[in-house]
């Protein structure tokens, strides 16, 4: 980017993949300071956005999921051709994606090559998936100058080894969000929340399908288990999630504190800096967990740690590890789930601390 001071990010559309782009927010401010960060994402994301500070302003994409909106696209990048942009970052891998930074004008448009993207990227990046197989990595390498990338002819050290070799460079930074005091201690007040006892909160949804769902019964287990030694439990969610928080909280005789559907992101991420430990399926709330700086258990079926890990030196990760696993559908293809059913909740109570096997 050289001396540009103004740059546009076209955000991902899942809540994890928003934070693991916060690492490249980070990689940019690093290498850039003085760097203006706006990104383009959808409105549902703006309350994440808030909450990192590399991030001057969020910006509406207003396209609906899979709507190509020509009229749309040119008319948000007439309005973007106003702002001087000298740079713009692509993050999703659609060719819808990059029309708008190209319809804006934009001199120094950066992505992965893919679908058909040739003439609207000017800065055309190869991902090397073996060099690169965290997406925290794929982000951030698009920080840095081209020449750097891509990465196959420099062996499988990976990108956090080139940028510890190279003049300059550095490691993708871990995605942190900021906790705002005032707003945690109103959504307390507001929910009737009391941190006199330790909290585990227990995230058992995922928006991308069953197959990543942990079974409710081994989270009403685990949270039994903590209740047992004196610990409060806090089930988080969207309102799509209530019927597992509610199947959860039966379970458990009501004890627990059920939370879906009552939080905004950013009070969700406000009241997940307040838990002494979450347990969380691979999901959005995990990496907003992992993001707040507080001890994650994550627990893995149908995808892959190795891919979208929780990014934190707190977080522990569980999973079988079968040799259908991982699959990556949104549901089980034999119909069995045993990557998941069979991953009993001793094998989370062991990593969490406080807690012996023979509460399972």
């Amino acid at each position: 980017m050289g001396k540009s001071t103004r740059c546009l990010i076209v955000g991902p559309s899942w809540v994890g993949d928003m934070l693991m782009a916060q690492s490249l927010f980070k990689a940019l401010a690093v290498r850039h300071p003085g760097l203006e960060l706006d990104v383009l994402a959808p409105a549902w994301s703006h309350g994440i956005l808030a909450r990192m500070p590399e991030v001057r302003r969020a910006l509406v994409a207003p396209f609906a999921h899979g709507r190509f909106g020509l009229m749309e696209r040119w008319r948000l990048g007439r309005e973007l051709a106003r702002e001087g942009y000298d740079q713009a970052i692509v993050l999703p891998n659609s060719w819808k994606s990059a029309l708008v930074p190209f319809l804006a004008g934009i001199p120094l448009r950066t992505g992965y090559l893919g679908e058909f993207r040739h003439g609207l990227l000017n800065d055309k990046r190869r991902l090397d998936k073996q060099a690169m197989p965290k997406l925290v990595e794929r982000y951030s390498a698009l920080a840095m100058p081209p020449e750097l990338t891509p990465l196959s002819q420099r062996g499988a050290g990976g990108i956090s080894q080139l940028m510890q070799s190279e003049p300059g460079a550095f490691i993708p930074p871990q995605p942190r969000l900021t906790v705002d005091p005032k707003a945690q201690q109103a959504s307390l007040d507001r929910l009737g929340l009391k941190r006199d006892r330790r909290i585990l909160a227990l995230c058992p949804g995922a928006e991308f399908g069953p197959a990543k769902r942990w079974p409710e019964t081994h989270y009403a287990a685990v949270a039994r288990a903590k209740m047992e030694q004196g610990w409060q439990v806090w089930l988080f969610g969207s309102a799509k999630d209530k019927t597992a928080t509610d199947a959860i909280n039966q379970s458990t005789g009501g004890a627990c504190t059920n939370l879906a559907g009552q939080t905004t992101l950013e009070e969700t991420v406000d009241l997940l800096a307040c838990a002494d430990a979450v347990v969380s399926n691979d999901s959005g709330l995990m990496h907003i967990a992992a993001a707040v700086d507080v001890p994650v258990v994550a627990v893995y079926g149908s995808t892959d740690p190795g891919y979208t890990p929780p990014y934190s030196d707190k977080a522990k990760v569980v999973r079988l590890g079968l040799e259908c696993s991982p699959c990556f559908k949104r549901e089980c293809p034999f119909g069995h789930l045993d990557c998941l059913n069979k991953l009993g909740p001793e094998r989370v109570l062991e990593v969490l601390p406080g807690v012996s096997n023979e509460h399972a």
